[in-house]
């Protein structure tokens, strides 16, 4: 593993006098993998011609509105539709019991477990109780938008009030409001992770324990689009067609087929361009199910759009958690373990605990460090809020915050620098693989170089030599590591020659802003050896891909990019030997390069082009392979499908570094460098990769410094508009930086590890670790995100007055 990591590479402000192909890192020798092309997908985006759900029209459609729960917690006693039910527009209000007379389950399925209890599952209108705010009580189906809008919100709604627990921690407390009758103590599950006794003798041979209380703050994905979806039943063929806004098409199938009862082969799943997804876009919703089961019940299109509010109330929530850690350390600055207690919240239904559990979660505690010992407990909890799930990182973010800040306060208390104590425990190329004691299989890389590729870009020394600037502001610097898991399950892929030559690429992926469209069709093109534009892809639809696990999770590449690699060399091996047959030529002994099959070795030659007078054009094979004159040992057609899983997971890593000055009198943060320095394997397009990356930081700058969901005591939710909730802008986002080292992993052909999670996960810690560093002086040891400047101007006032400063 010594050489896995290649020459690091950069962009930045200070790499302006650097040529376009240096400074992306592109090749030279002809191949388009690690070119930085231009995304295919912008044109039409730019343009205004790209279509999404909210786009499309069918002949006959109908709106749908919902009438959504005003309270976090009651009994329904009564849902009155008559006085809307007459409403010119009105085609029809549907309700619970309109759901129960009919074949479908109406209940969305729970998308991981198993949990502790077994709870009902979330009906698609409620049905007796509600269990948070915004919760969909009743649908109206009208002519218009706004008359469906206007309809429901006309749909008066009995309720008796029940009390409600928002916190998760409260939530499990004995005089806590009952959510589910079959989970009295409002635990979804309870898990353990790692050997606690072992654990237990580590904290006690240590030389010291640092600990640390946090709070990881919860958070609204805010997507530029907002859920949708247009459905169409067939009456002749008894088949729904369903088009939305989604992540994972087939996922979306199979979600569907459990809430209305129809077998998978009856449903088409249409996703056109996505908006957005961040895990917010691959879980079940009562919207689209809804939508769906309406189109069948009125025999005619039905569509459903989202408001920004809905979406906020009743779209999935990420992030929550409360948690206790500790890590032991020996006063030469060794690691000896790490133990976490944490406290998630799930919401008022427990459709998925996995961001939350071993996996995505207390695996990755030990960050990018050498740790004997980890032991992480999680209680996962009912409360009265909207359903919680998988946010860009889905567990991973929340890991590595506990084990930066850990590491961070550790050093302080040792009186090191967080930097030293970093590399003291670092993991040396030489022990990759590398197993943590709570089964994570770190695959390659070399962490140290690719952290002192981001401290060599802030000269960190110098800055952590400044403690104020000459304005009078505090100045800090905050370091995070990263390692994150990447590439689960299979993916499909599908290579289709057309007769003139054209490739058409297909993948059970779906890009919301990924760049597959470019990304596919440049290995594709290497492989096949034939010029880029004649390679179209295509994702999102469940009648043209066979089988598909969806984008998340930073897998696409990994799963995605190796299955159409592998349809791709056994389509080049079949054309390859068409070729030979019309050259009459041994197989072994034809080549392929810029869509040219040429045989080697002949009239003496023995490069690689061989004799230019016996070649074949691409095209030419490709009508040859639908043609009648092969011979009986090769069957008619040119492509393949393949399903593909990778040897094991991998695992990207990074360090991010930001330099912060902080206003003692406003508490003002200013970031005044953000390095981010990772290393995702193999680089498909480097300029897709540094886009993923300034996406994600700026996501993680939301977390840090603006977004927080606010519920009063009732279950109400007070951050329910852009207007209170803090989604940075784009003054609040500072000039990035990229650097990158390469070290391919071994566990897929490719060599890619994934790269879409990584800013979400970096940014947090650093920016924390940065603002604390700076504050340090004053005796600030510790803040909650979001760092809002109120947050911080108070802490300055509080250390003033408790006299703990260093001045």
């Amino acid at each position: 593993m010594s050489d896995a990591a290649s020459t690091p590479e950069q962009s930045g402000p200070d790499e302006t006098d650097r040529g376009d192909a240096e400074r992306s890192g592109e090749r030279d020798d002809g191949k388009l993998v690690g070119q930085g092309v231009s995304r295919r997908e912008d044109a039409a985006l730019l343009r205004g011609d790209a279509e999404f759900t909210d786009d499309l029209r069918a002949p006959g459609m109908a709106h749908l509105a919902f009438v959504r729960s005003e309270r976090g917690h009651a009994r329904v006693e009564g849902i009155d539709t008559e006085a809307v039910a007459d409403r010119e527009g009105v085609v029809a209000v549907f309700t619970w019991d309109d759901v129960a007379a009919s074949d479908a389950p109406g209940v969305l399925p729970i998308t991981a477990g198993p949990l502790d209890c077994d709870p009902p599952g979330h009906p698609v209108l409620a049905r007796e109780r509600v269990r948070y705010q915004g919760q969909p009580i009743a649908a109206v189906v009208a002519e218009d938008r706004y008359a469906a809008a206007d309809a429901a919100r006309a749909v008066e709604v009995e309720y008796d009030p029940l009390d409600a627990v928002v916190d998760p921690v409260a939530a499990t407390r004995e005089d806590a409001p009952t959510i589910f009758e079959a989970a009295p103590d409002n635990v979804a599950v309870t898990t353990e992770l790692g050997d606690e006794a072992a654990t237990d003798e580590a904290f006690a041979d240590a030389d010291r324990v640092a600990s640390l209380d946090l709070e990881n703050n919860r958070l609204m994905p805010t997507a530029m689009e907002p859920r949708a979806a247009l459905a169409r039943w067939s009456a002749a063929d008894e088949r729904l067609t369903v088009e939305l806004t989604a992540q994972g098409p087939h996922s979306q199938r199979r979600k569907l087929s459990h809430s209305l009862g129809l077998p998978e082969s009856d449903i088409r799943v249409s996703v056109p361009r996505v908006g957005g997804g961040f895990g917010h876009k691959n879980t079940p919703y009562p919207g689209e199910a809804v939508t769906g089961w309406a189109a069948m019940e009125l025999g005619r299109p039905v569509k459903w759009t989202a408001t920004r509010r809905g979406n906020y109330l009743a779209g999935n929530h990420g992030r929550d958690h409360r948690t206790s850690a500790e890590i032991a350390v020996d006063d030469d600055g060794e690691i000896r373990g790490i133990r976490v207690e944490t406290c998630a919240n799930t919401g008022g239904y427990g459709l998925s605990v996995g961001p939350a559990m071993a996996g995505n979660y207390g695996t990755l505690l030990a960050s990018q460090y050498d740790v004997p010992a980890v032991y992480c407990e999680t209680t996962v909890a009912f409360t009265n809020t909207a359903p919680v799930h998988s946010y860009r990182g889905a567990g991973r973010p929340e890991a590595i915050y506990v084990a930066e800040r850990l590491v961070d306060v550790a050093a302080r208390e040792l009186g090191v620098d967080p930097v030293e104590l970093r590399r003291r425990n670092q993991l040396a190329p030489d022990d990759l693989p590398h197993e943590t004691p709570v089964g994570a299989n770190y695959d390659s890389g070399d962490y140290e170089a690719t952290m002192d590729e981001a401290l060599d870009a802030v000269d960190y020394a110098d800055r952590r030599a400044t403690e104020r600037d000459d304005e009078g502001c505090y100045v800090g610097v905050g370091v995070a590591c990263l390692v994150e898991s990447a590439g689960f399950g299979f993916e499909s892929g599908v290579v289709r020659v057309d007769p003139e030559g054209g490739v058409r690429v297909y993948a059970g992926t779906h890009s919301h802003g990924q760049g597959h469209e470019t990304t596919y069709a440049q290995i594709v093109a290497d492989e096949l050896g034939v010029p880029y534009d004649d390679v179209a892809v295509g994702e999102g639809d469940t009648d043209e891909i066979p089988q598909g696990t969806g984008t998340f999770g930073s897998r696409s590449t990994i799963t995605g990019g190796n299955a159409v690699v592998e349809s791709a060399r056994e389509v080049r091996g079949k054309a390859t030997r068409i070729a030979a047959h019309l050259l009459d030529a041994d197989p072994e002994a034809v080549t392929l390069a810029d869509g040219t099959f040429r045989v080697r070795g002949d009239s003496g030659f023995e490069g690689e082009r061989g004799d230019s007078d016996r070649t074949c054009e691409f095209s030419a094979v490709a009508e040859a392979a639908y043609g009648p004159r092969l011979p009986d040992s090769i069957s008619p057609g040119l492509e393949a499908t393949t399903f593909y899983e990778a040897e094991g997971t991998t695992y990207p890593h990074g360090t991010h570094v930001a330099v912060v000055a902080v206003d003692p009198e406003t508490g003002d943060i200013e970031i005044l460098r953000y390095v981010a320095a990772d290393d995702c394997g193999e680089r498909i397009n480097p300029t897709i990769v540094e886009g993923q990356i300034h996406g994600g930081v700026a996501q993680g700058i939301g977390q840090a410094r603006y977004e927080r969901t606010v519920y009063d005591d009732d279950g109400t939710l007070v951050t329910d508009s852009m207007q209170e909730y803090g989604v940075p802008r784009a003054f609040h986002v500072p000039e990035m930086e990229t650097r990158a080292t390469v070290s391919p992993s071994p566990r897929n052909d490719l060599g890619v590890k994934g790269i879409g999670e990584a800013g979400t996960i970096g940014a947090p810690p650093a920016l924390v670790n940065a603002v604390t560093d700076a504050l340090a002086p004053l005796g600030v040891r510790h803040l909650d995100m979001p760092l809002t400047d109120e947050t911080v101007w108070r802490a300055i006032r509080d250390a003033e007055k408790s006299g703990e400063t260093d001045d």
